[in-house]
């Protein structure tokens, strides 16, 4: 039977992070994070995080270029309100009434009404 020697070294992965802006990958640990305002961001679990993204870079230099990216960006409520009814609408039990849709969203009948409206003019001018 083989033996690993004393010194040998296991072959371990470890797990690596990419650079958002320039996509270097580097292990772990060694990023730098955080959060910007983008109204396409819904959390899949925390509500809180609504309209916030993670951004990861692999330096400060980096990282201010994704948020001075970001602080350019427009930020659309009907865009985040989209994001919101796309999450409740592909996770959990099927939403059968704007009632529902509403409770589940947090959002009001006239902001889930503008959010549909607001998808689907994107939808029509991504298609043209």
């Amino acid at each position: 039977m083989w033996r690993r020697g004393k010194h040998e070294r296991r072959s371990e992965t470890l797990p690596l992070e990419l650079c958002d802006l320039c996509g270097r990958t580097f292990p772990a640990g060694e990023e730098v994070s955080g959060r910007v305002p983008d109204s396409s961001s819904a959390h899949p679990t925390d509500t809180w995080c609504d309209g916030l993204r993670r951004v990861t870079a692999c330096c400060e230099a980096h990282l201010e270029v994704l948020r001075e990216a970001y602080r350019r960006r427009p930020f659309v409520e009907e865009e985040l309100w989209a994001a919101k009814i796309t999450r409740v609408l592909t996770s959990g039990p099927p939403v059968l009434t704007m009632v529902q849709l509403a409770c589940r969203t947090g959002l009001h009948e006239p902001d889930i009404r503008r959010a549909i409206a607001w998808h689907n003019e994107r939808r029509r001018r991504m298609e043209e």
